[in-house]
Formats: structure tokens, C-alpha cells, sequence
């Protein structure tokens, strides 16, 4: 059963600044893009709920069909943001979370369910994402839902790549509440939307893609998506912590920082990151298992600003 959810659509604000902010584009400047960019106030507020600090266990349930290769990407993620890989790493980036309301979230990698034949069919609504992610154990966890490329989940693509929110496993006990979180891979549905910049966008401004650092754009935008709603679960599991705006739309740690991968980015532009030298990929996170990652920029409330590792 569901309460709440939390969506995640990364393009649209940069495109919507860009449309509206704009009037004649054939003037705008890298400069001036940027300045546009960095002037809108971001302030995230605290509303004095719970957030998920301490130890928290990240469940997986894989929903269609994922080759290992890509669930070990994944699972190498969340492994990583223990690890004590030197920065850039994913663990610095997950640091920025220690200077939330009571300290840090330790995630760890927990059980791992496969639903490979696609139980409930392969075109879910946001109440059987809520029963999925029940599948696994639920006290102390993160319940994240992977679908896979040809599961069709309600709003993706349309107004969300990847969503968070909060259920209950038995109605009438209000301490059976749980977070959880769904991510689907865009490669085949939305990859110009949900899988940006690692594939050519949808709208706005047409810069070349980037090479996925583990060389699948579908699962490397999961990633992107993942880490956005992570951020959002720990800060704001029962929309009652932290963020900006409405709590049927907010921003949130992560998604607040829309389209912000390294230092000087824009709309359009994600930054300057790192270039792996082998492969051309672009990167700015390492992880376990000689694992690299682009990250999205985190607000950082010490600084009332979107904090980027490079």
C-alpha cells in the first residue's frame, strides 16, 4: 500500500529555464547561461521529519530481465559508497549527506531479489512498484525496484525517470512504514530524457552525448537516476525533511542540482568532468572494482549550494 511518492524528471527544469528565461537564444553566452543558471535561490528547508541516518540496508529487486554485467554495475554502486576509494570517489559524494540533520547514512548492500519473468506483468502502476518493493525485507532498508528496459512503469518518461516514496506493510500498523525507491532502464522508452548526457537529448540544446564510463547508456542513466533518489530517500523519506517547493513536487538533495555533473555547467552542459584515457568515457566518481561513475552535483547545506566532486 502506498502513501506517498516522490517523482524524478532531470531534463525538464533545464529545459523549461532555457524556453522561458531566454527570449532570444542567438545572444545567449556560456557565460550568461551560466550565471542564469547559478542565480536561482536554492534553499532546501527542513520540515522537521524523521531522515534515514545511521545503518541502512539497500534492498535490490531486479524486475525483468538484467544480464549480470548490469546488476553488478548497480550493486558495485551501492557498495561503493562505503568503500574508502580515494576521492573523487562515490563515498566522498555520499559524504555531503553527514552534513544533513543528524549525520551520516551508512548504506549497505543487502538482499537481492529476481523477478525475471516479470510476476505482474510488464506495464506496472505506482501501487504494484509499492508491492514489489514489499517483496523484500523492509525494517531498516531502502527497497529499491530496478525495471528493466520493456517494463513499462506509470509516469516514466512522461513526468518522472525514477521516483521515491514511503509504504506500509500492514494498514492498520503505523510502524510498518518503509521507504522505497524505483528506477527503470530508459535505454529503449526515453534515453534522450532519462539517460542525458550519456545519450543525445530529447529537448534543448543538441550537444554530443558522453561516453558511458561502464559502456551501457541504459544502466549508467539508471545510475544517475538511482543516486538522485537515494539522495531524496535519506533527506526526505516520508516528505517531512528536506526540500524546496511543494512536497507533491519538491526538490530534493539531488534533484535540486538538475543537470550538474562538474564545475561550469549549464543547461545543456554537464560540466567539466574526468576523461578516462582507455576508454574516452566520462567520469568523476571511482567506486570498488575499478568502477567509474558520473555523479550529479548534491546540495550541500553547509553551503546553500550544489556541490560537485570535480
Amino acid at each position: 500500500m502506498m502513501t506517498s511518492s516522490t517523482p524524478y524528471f532531470p531534463i525538464l527544469a533545464s529545459v523549461l529555464l532555457i524556453l522561458f528565461a531566454l527570449p532570444d537564444p542567438s545572444f545567449a553566452t556560456t557565460r550568461k547561461l551560466a550565471a542564469l543558471f547559478q542565480q536561482q535561490p536554492l534553499v532546501l528547508n527542513y520540515h522537521n521529519g524523521p531522515l534515514l541516518k545511521g545503518a541502512v540496508t539497500v534492498n535490490l529487486i531486479w524486475y525483468g530481465s538484467f544480464s549480470p554485467v548490469q546488476r553488478s554495475i548497480i550493486a558495485d554502486f551501492v557498495q561503493s559508497m562505503s568503500s574508502a576509494d580515494e576521492p573523487p570517489s562515490v563515498a566522498s559524494w555520499w559524504q555531503t549527506i553527514e552534513n544533513y540533520k543528524d549525520g551520516s547514512s551508512n548504506l549497505v548492500l543487502g538482499t537481492q531479489v529476481l523477478d525475471e519473468n516479470c510476476s505482474l506483468g510488464k506495464s506496472l502502476t505506482a501501487s504494484q512498484i509499492v508491492d514489489l518493493a514489499s517483496k523484500a525485507p523492509t525494517k531498516g532498508s531502502i527497497n529499491v525496484v530496478c525495471t528493466a528496459a520493456d517494463v513499462v512503469v506509470d509516469g516514466f518518461c512522461m513526468s518522472n525517470c525514477g521516483t521515491h516514496g514511503s509504504g506500509v506493510t500492514d494498514p492498520k500498523d503505523a510502524q510498518s512504514k518503509f521507504a522505497y525507491a524505483w528506477v527503470g532502464n530508459p535505454m529503449t522508452q526515453c534515453p534522450g530524457q532519462c539517460a542525458w548526457p550519456f545519450h543525445q537529448p530529447t529537448f534543448g540544446p543538441q550537444t554530443p552525448p558522453l561516453v558511458a564510463p561502464n559502456g551501457d547508456v541504459g544502466v549508467d542513466g539508471m545510475l544517475i537516476n538511482l543516486a538522485t533518489v537515494l539522495a531524496g530517500t535519506v533527506t526526505d523519506p516520508f516528505d517531512n525533511g528536506y526540500f524546496q517547493g511543494p512536497a507533491t513536487a519538491p526538490l530534493e538533495a539531488v534533484s535540486a542540482c538538475t543537470g550538474i555533473f562538474g564545475s561550469g555547467a549549464y543547461p545543456g552542459y554537464a560540466g567539466s568532468v574526468l576523461t578516462d584515457k582507455a576508454t574516452g568515457a566520462s567520469y568523476n566518481a571511482q567506486g570498488i572494482n575499478g568502477r567509474k561513475y558520473l555523479l550529479p552535483a548534491m546540495w550541500d547545506p553547509k553551503t546553500s549550494a550544489c556541490k560537485t566532486l570535480v
